[in-house]
C-alpha cells in the first residue's frame, strides 16, 4: 500500500512538472507558428511583445492556453494612421495534442477582453479590415496544410468597444460595454452556433442625424451553420432595442463575393411604449414611469443578392394606432398619434425606391400636427407632401420635458410641396412659417432671447429652380437688451438674385450658454450694420458697379476655439466697413493661438469669393506681431490623405491673391527664432513669393527673395535668392540640410562666412528638396575659418610631410561656387598657408562622394621622401635640383568622412592655380553637358508623346469622318431603295367617290 500511495505521489509530481514545462518547450515553437501565418496572411502591421505572450496548462486544461497582451493592429496605405484593433488581453484556448504533435494548431476557443475594434470604409469603398492577403496559387491540399486549424468551440468578448463608419453611404455605428459570448462545432459541417451579445450603449448615425442614441441592445440568436453550402439560417432569435423586441427569419447564403439574402423581421411587442422607446431622447430614467396608449406593427423584409454592383431589395412597414403618452411629472399628454408609413424597394434599385407617409397626426396638449409625404425615387425625387402644425411652445414643454429650457411663443407651419426635385427641377412649393412672440430661457444663463418674431415664405410655382422665392419678411430677436433685426430675399438656385439686411448686435458668449456647442468654445460680441442687393450673375462677372452692398462690422473679445482648431484664435478688437468692391478692415488685434497679431488692409472681390465659384478673393494686409509661434499650426493631420502621394506637401490656395506686408519682432520656426522679420508675402495662382523679406537668426542676418510653387502637387518647386551675412559656420551646418548635404566640413569648421547664391530646383513630399533636381550659383565669403582636425586636410598633410597643414586660418577669401546636376561644383580659390600655396577646386555630390583637385606649390626640398622620390620619377632628377619651387599635383576622392588622397603629378613650371582652373572647368563642362542631354532626352519624349497623341486624334477623327461618309452612304442606298420600291408597288384603285346622302324628304315634311 506504501508503495503504491509513493508511486500515486511520483505520478501527480511528474504530471505537474509536465504541466509546467510544457508552456516553456512549445512557447517559441506555437509563437513561430503565429508569426508565419500572420506575415503569410495579414496585410497589416499586427504589433505585439514577445514578453508579452504567454502559456499555461493550468488556466484551461486539459487545452492549452495562450495568451498576448497589449495586441494591435494598424492598417498599412489609407489606413496607415487607424488603429484597426487595440487587444488589451487576447487567449486562445489550444488543442495540447496539436501542440505536441506539431502537424497543425488547432484553436478551440478565442476570448477578447476590453478590445477596441474600428472598422472603417472609405468612400472609394475601400475597407480597414481587408486585410487578408488572398494566395490564389494555394490549392485545397495546400490550404489543408496550414500551421493553424480554427476548430473553435466557443468564443468571448468581454466589456469590448465597437465602431463602425462607413463613408460611401454615410453611416456609422457605436456599441459601448459590448459583451458576447458564442458557442459551435466549427469542426462539423452542420451545426447551430448559438450566441448572446449586450450592449449599453448603442448609436446608429446615418447623413449626420442621430438616429438611435445611447440605446441599450439585448440580443440572443441561434443560427443553423452550414460551412459547405455556406448557407446561415436564423432559428430561435430575439433582439431588443431599449424596449422594443423584435426577431429575424430566414437565410443567408455566402458561396462566393454575391451574398444572397432572403430574411424578414418584425417587431414581437405590439405595445406602442416599446417603439416609443427607441425615439431620441425618450428612453431614459422616467421612462418606465411614461403612461403610454395604443398599438403598433413594425416588419419588413430584405431579398436579394448583394455584391460590389448589387442591392437587395428591401421593405419595411410600420403602423401607430390611437396612441399616446405622458410623462408622469407632466401636465398634459401627447394624444392621437396615429402613423402609416411604408418603405419599399423591391430589387434594389434605388430609382425605385417608395417612401410613403400615408398619414401622420398627434396632438401635443392642444396643438395639433398632421402631415404626410410620398416620395419616388432618390435622383431624380418626385415628393408630394403636405405638412401643417399650430403650436404653442409653452403647451409643448408641458408634454415633452426640455430640461433647463423654457419656451413660449405660437409657431405656425403650413407647407405643400409636388413635383420632381432634380438638378434642374424641384417641387411645386408653397410653405410659410411664422413664429410670434418667440421667447427662450437657459437654466444655463440668467438672460432670455425675447421678442423673437419671424415671418417666412418659400414659394415656386412652376417647378423651375429659378422661379424659387425664399423671403425672410422679418426677423427680430433682444438678448438681455441686445436687438438683432433683418431681412433676407433670394430669388432663383443657379443664379440667384438677392436683398437683406442685418442690424443689431449677436452676443456670442450669451447665445452659446443658451445654445451649447458641442466641443466647441465660441465668445464674443460682433456688432453689425450690413446691406447687399444685386444679382450672383454680376458677381460672377465682376460688374460689381450693379451690385449694392454697404455697412459696418465691430468685433470685441471673439473666442473660438475647437476640436479642429485646439490653439483658437481670438480677436480683441476689429472693426470694418465695406462697400460694393472692398472691405477696409481699419483694424484687428488678436492671438492666433498664444501668438499677437495686429493687421489691417483691405480685401476686394469679396462677393465673388464668398458667393460665387472659382474666384479669387484679393487683398494688401499688414501684419506686424511680437511673437508669432508658427510650429503651433504645424500640426500632423490624422486623417488618411487625399493622394497618398503628396500628404506632406503645404498647399498653397488656388483662389487667393493676396499680398502680406510682414513686421515681427520673433518669429519659431522650427528649431529656429528669427528675429525682426520683415519684407513682403505675395500668394497667387498657387504660388508664395517672398519679396525682400529680411530677419537675423544663427547669430547671421539673412535676406531672402524666391518662390514656393504648388501648381503641380507632385512636383512643388523652388526657387531661392539668399543673402547671409556673417553666419557661423557650425550653426549652419547643424540648422540647414543642404550644408550637411554639400558641405558637411562646415560641421567642424570654427569661424564665419556670408554668402549670396540663388539656387533653384524641386521639394519632396517631405517638403525637403531633391538634391538631385538643384541648380544654382553663388559666391561665398569666408571671413574667417579655423580648419583644425579635417579628415581630408590631415590626409594631404600626411601625404606631403606638411604639418603646418594640420591647422591653418583662413581669412577673407572669396569662392565662387554653382550646383549643377544637383553636384556643388566649387571653383578654384587659392590660399596660403605659411610657405605653401594651395589652389583647391572639384565638386561634392549628394551622396557625399569627393571629386576634387588640389595643386600646391611647395618648396623642393620640404616635401617627404616618398613623395620626392616620386615627383624625381615624373620631373627627372635634374629638373628637381635646379627649382626651388615645385608644384603638387593631388586628386582627393572618397567621401568626407573617409577621403582618398593620390598624387598624380607633378610640375617645376606650371601655377598650381592654372593646372587646378583647368581640371574644374573640364568638370563642370562635363555636368553641363549631362543635363542638357538629359532635357533633351526629356524634351525628346515630350515631342514624341504630343506626335502620338496627335497621330491618334488624327486616326480618330479619319475613322469618324469614315463611318460618317459609311452612314450616309448607306443611308442614301436605303432611301433610294425605298423610292424605287414605292415606284414599282402597284398603285391601289382609287376608293370610288361617295355621293352625298339626299335628304329624306318624306320624314321632313311629316314633322
Amino acid at each position: 500500500m506504501k508503495k503504491v500511495a509513493i508511486g500515486f505521489f511520483i505520478f501527480l509530481a511528474v504530471l505537474f512538472a509536465a504541466a509546467a514545462l510544457v508552456p516553456v518547450l512549445f512557447k517559441d515553437k506555437i509563437k513561430q507558428a503565429l508569426d508565419k501565418e500572420i506575415a503569410k496572411n495579414i496585410n497589416a502591421q499586427v504589433i505585439y511583445e514577445t514578453d508579452d505572450v504567454s502559456l499555461s496548462l493550468f488556466r484551461s486544461f486539459p487545452n492549452l492556453s495562450m495568451s498576448v497582451d497589449n495586441l494591435s493592429i494598424v492598417g498599412k496605405d489609407s489606413f496607415q494612421t487607424d488603429t484597426l484593433a487595440h487587444i488589451p488581453s487576447f487567449s486562445m484556448g489550444l488543442d495540447l495534442m496539436s501542440v505536441i504533435s506539431g502537424d497543425e494548431l488547432k484553436v478551440n476557443s478565442i476570448t477578447l477582453d476590453e478590445p477596441v475594434i474600428k472598422l472603417i470604409v472609405l468612400e472609394s469603398g475601400k475597407a480597414n479590415w481587408d486585410i487578408f492577403i488572398e494566395d490564389t496559387t494555394v490549392t485545397e491540399a495546400d490550404a489543408a496544410a496550414s500551421d493553424f486549424k480554427m476548430a473553435i468551440k466557443k468564443w468571448e468578448v468581454n466589456n469590448g468597444t465597437l465602431f463602425y463608419e462607413d463613408r460611401s453611404i454615410p453611416m456609422s455605428l457605436a456599441g459601448y460595454n459590448v459583451n458576447h459570448t458564442g458557442s459551435g462545432d466549427f469542426e462539423q459541417d452542420v451545426f447551430d452556433m448559438v450566441s448572446e451579445t449586450t450592449a449599453e450603449k448603442f448609436n446608429l448615425v446615418y447623413d449626420g442625424v442621430k438616429y438611435i442614441q445611447n440605446a441599450t441592445l439585448d440580443a440572443e440568436v441561434v443560427m443553423t451553420m452550414d460551412l459547405e453550402q455556406q448557407l446561415y439560417t436564423f432559428k430561435d432569435n430575439s433582439i431588443r432595442l431599449n424596449s422594443l423586441p423584435f426577431k429575424f427569419d430566414g437565410s443567408i447564403l455566402m458561396p462566393d463575393e454575391t451574398i444572397a439574402m432572403d430574411l424578414t423581421f418584425r417587431a414581437t411587442d405590439a405595445d406602442f411604449k416599446s417603439v416609443l422607446s427607441v425615439v431620441p431622447g425618450m428612453y431614459s430614467e422616467q421612462f418606465e414611469d411614461i403612461k403610454t396608449e395604443g398599438k403598433l406593427s413594425f416588419d419588413g423584409y430584405i431579398k436579394g443578392r448583394m455584391n460590389d454592383t448589387l442591392t437587395p431589395g428591401f421593405g419595411t412597414e410600420l403602423k401607430i394606432v390611437d396612441a399616446m403618452f405622458k410623462y408622469p411629472d407632466m401636465p398634459q399628454a401627447a394624444t392621437n398619434i396615429n402613423v402609416h408609413m411604408l418603405v419599399d424597394n423591391p430589387d434594389g434599385d434605388m430609382a425605385k425606391t417608395v417612401i410613403d407617409v400615408k398619414r401622420l397626426h398627434m396632438e401635443f396638449g392642444n396643438n395639433p400636427i398632421d402631415g404626410r409625404v410620398l416620395v419616388r425615387g432618390l435622383e431624380p425625387m418626385y415628393v408630394d407632401g403636405n405638412v401643417k402644425a399650430n403650436v404653442n411652445l409653452q403647451e409643448l414643454t408641458n408634454v415633452f420635458p426640455i430640461e433647463g429650457t423654457t419656451l413660449r411663443g405660437l409657431l405656425k407651419v403650413d407647407a405643400n410641396a409636388k413635383g420632381t426635385y432634380s438638378e434642374k427641377k424641384m417641387p411645386v412649393i408653397e410653405a410659410d412659417m411664422v413664429l410670434t412672440n418667440g421667447y427662450v430661457k437657459s437654466k444655463d444663463f440668467p438672460e432670455p432671447i425675447e421678442r423673437l418674431n419671424m415671418v417666412a415664405n418659400i414659394l415656386n410655382k412652376t417647378g423651375n429652380t429659378d422661379d424659387t422665392r425664399i423671403n425672410i419678411e422679418q426677423f427680430n430677436m433682444a438678448l438681455a437688451g441686445e436687438p438683432l433685426e433683418g431681412r433676407a430675399l433670394i430669388v432663383g438656385i443657379d443664379q440667384p438674385a438677392f436683398d437683406f439686411k442685418v442690424d443689431g448686435t449677436l452676443n456670442l458668449t450669451k447665445l452659446t450658454k443658451i445654445f451649447p456647442i458641442e466641443n466647441t468654445t465660441l465668445a464674443g460680441v460682433i456688432k453689425a450694420n450690413v446691406a447687399a442687393k444685386g444679382k450672383m450673375s454680376d458677381i460672377e462677372a465682376e460688374k460689381y458697379s450693379n451690385v449694392q452692398a454697404n455697412g459696418s462690422v465691430a468685433i470685441d473679445d471673439l473666442k473660438y476655439v475647437s476640436t479642429d482648431l485646439p490653439n483658437g484664435i481670438r480677436i480683441d478688437k476689429a472693426a470694418a466697413t465695406f462697400n460694393n468692391d472692398r472691405i477696409q478692415i481699419q483694424s484687428l488685434s488678436g492671438y492666433l493661438g498664444k501668438s499677437d497679431i495686429r493687421a489691417t488692409g483691405t480685401v476686394s472681390n469679396y462677393l465673388g469669393y464668398a458667393l460665387a465659384d472659382n474666384q479669387s478673393l484679393r487683398g494688401n494686409f499688414n501684419i506686424s506681431s511680437n511673437r508669432f509661434d508658427v510650429n503651433e499650426w504645424m500640426v500632423d493631420d490624422e486623417g488618411a490623405p487625399a493622394d497618398a502621394s503628396t500628404e506632406g506637401v503645404v498647399e498653397i490656395p488656388s483662389n487667393l491673391d493676396v499680398t502680406l506686408n510682414i513686421d515681427a519682432k520673433e518669429v519659431l520656426y522650427t528649431d529656429l527664432k528669427l528675429n525682426n522679420v520683415a519684407g513682403q508675402v505675395q500668394v497667387k495662382d498657387k504660388i508664395a513669393r517672398l519679396n525682400k523679406v529680411t530677419f537675423n537668426t544663427l547669430g547671421g542676418t539673412f535676406a531672402t527673395s524666391g518662390s514656393y510653387n504648388t501648381q503641380d502637387l507632385q512636383r512643388p518647386l523652388f526657387d531661392m535668392k539668399l543673402d547671409i551675412q556673417n553666419l557661423g559656420f557650425k550653426e549652419a551646418f547643424d540648422a540647414f540640410n543642404t550644408v550637411k548635404v554639400f558641405a558637411p566640413i562646415a560641421q567642424v569648421l570654427e569661424g564665419k562666412f556670408s554668402t549670396n547664391f540663388a539656387f533653384a530646383g524641386e521639394l519632396g513630399q517631405d517638403m525637403v528638396p531633391i538634391f538631385n533636381t538643384l541648380d544654382g550659383t553663388g559666391v561665398i565669403k569666408v571671413l574667417k575659418a579655423a580648419v583644425r582636425n579635417v579628415p581630408l586636410v590631415n590626409k594631404i598633410s600626411n601625404l606631403t610631410n606638411f604639418e603646418e597643414l594640420k591647422s591653418f586660418v583662413i581669412e577673407n577669401r572669396y569662392i565662387d561656387a554653382q550646383i549643377v546636376d544637383g553636384k556643388l561644383v566649387v571653383k578654384p580659390f587659392d590660399i596660403t598657408v605659411g610657405n605653401i600655396d594651395m589652389s583647391v577646386g572639384g565638386s561634392t555630390s549628394v551622396d557625399g562622394g569627393l571629386d576634387y583637385v588640389t595643386a600646391l606649390n611647395v618648396p623642393a626640398g620640404k616635401v617627404g621622401r616618398e613623395v620626392n622620390a616620386r615627383l624625381a620619377g615624373i620631373l627627372g632628377k635634374e629638373n628637381m635640383k635646379e627649382s626651388e619651387r615645385v608644384t603638387l599635383k593631388l586628386n582627393i576622392g572618397g567621401t568626407y568622412s573617409d577621403p582618398k588622397v593620390a598624387l598624380t603629378g607633378g610640375s617645376v613650371k606650371e601655377k598650381a592655380t592654372e593646372f587646378v582652373k583647368e581640371a574644374v572647368e573640364n568638370k563642370l563642362d562635363v555636368a553641363k553637358q549631362q543635363v542638357e542631354q538629359r532635357k533633351q532626352q526629356l524634351q525628346d519624349s515630350i515631342q514624341a508623346e504630343l506626335a502620338r497623341k496627335k497621330q491618334e486624334a488624327e486616326q480618330k477623327a479619319l475613322q469618324e469622318i469614315e463611318r460618317k461618309r459609311s452612314e450616309a452612304e448607306q443611308q442614301i442606298k436605303k432611301q433610294a431603295a425605298d423610292k424605287i420600291s414605292d415606284f414599282l408597288k402597284p398603285k391601289p384603285k382609287p376608293a370610288p367617290k361617295q355621293e352625298p346622302a339626299k335628304q329624306d324628304t318624306t320624314k321632313a315634311t311629316s314633322n
